[in-house]
């Protein structure tokens, strides 16, 4: 059984690895290589000048300012929201409460793309449209992340309110100074779904902007255009780079993420 496990966690790590080996390799294919058959995995000539013309060729830089600027904005505004919300569900007591618990559990069923026109139509009645905060208004509130940190503030003890209490701190301060401290290795989780999340949006962005200089890095890679002549080697670069900065901020941040997730929860 236990090699069984093994093979299986091997075929799985080649199977996820395999698409990211490739698209490495291809950014530095020449323009030939691409339709040669039988496929190559390797280049027949090694052309680094593809990053240098992912950028030359394109507004990338601007793509990429915007989706940093993007995924900075909607991850802080999403993290002080949902804090917010997760410590009044489970601090404050008033009517409704538990309701309201449980319409946000049945609201994490519902997909987003559901909500895109109704989205649209009030994001444009706003006056959001080709705006920074038109891109994030519609994931500042995640029931994901307002259950995550609910759950997690169920596990403080309530004598540490009881003892902010006494000393004169407010709510506000002792959710800021106190729980958020505390609470660290679940918010740092949040955060950094949330920032990849932002960054590799795709159909919100597409939809809400229309100008080219406030397009997102991910409707920016498909403007580049390479792919009408098979000159593709651009383009992997472009993913190649944009790709790289994620998975490490992933595999950086694995063990806090990790230990929010489920340390946390387990009561340790």
């Amino acid at each position: 059984m236990k090699r069984l496990r093994d093979v299986a966690s091997v075929l799985l790590a080649v199977i996820i690895l395999f698409p990211l080996a490739y698209a490495l390799s291809a950014s530095f294919f020449a323009r030939g290589d691409f339709t040669t058959l039988p496929a190559r995995f390797l280049p027949s000539t090694f052309t680094p000048s593809n990053y240098v013309r992912a950028f030359a060729s394109s507004n990338l830089a601007r793509y990429l300012y915007n989706s940093l600027v993007t995924a900075i904005m909607g991850t802080g505004l999403r993290m002080v929201v949902c804090l917010a919300a997760a410590y009044s569900l489970t601090t404050f007591e008033y009517r409704g409460r538990e309701a309201i618990f449980l319409i946000l559990v049945a609201s994490m069923l519902l997909p987003g793309d559901a909500l895109l026109l109704a989205n649209y139509l009030e994001v444009r009645r706003m006056g959001l449209v080709n705006t920074y905060l038109g891109l994030v208004v519609t994931g500042i509130f995640s029931p994901t992340a307002v259950f995550l940190l609910r759950q997690y503030f169920l596990t403080v003890s309530p004598e540490y309110r009881e003892a902010a209490y006494l000393e004169g701190c407010s709510d506000l301060r002792f959710m800021m100074t106190m729980l958020a401290p505390m609470s660290k290795s679940v918010l740092l989780a949040i955060a950094v779904q949330s920032f990849t999340g932002y960054f590799n949006a795709y159909l919100w962005p597409l939809l809400v902007t229309s100008r080219d200089s406030m397009r997102t890095v991910q409707v920016g890679l498909t403007m580049l255009g390479f792919s009408e002549t098979y000159d593709l080697g651009p383009q992997f670069a472009a993913i190649v780079f944009l790709t790289a900065p994620m998975l490490l901020l992933v595999l950086a941040m694995r063990r806090r993420i990790f230990e929010g997730i489920s340390t946390r929860f387990s009561g340790r």
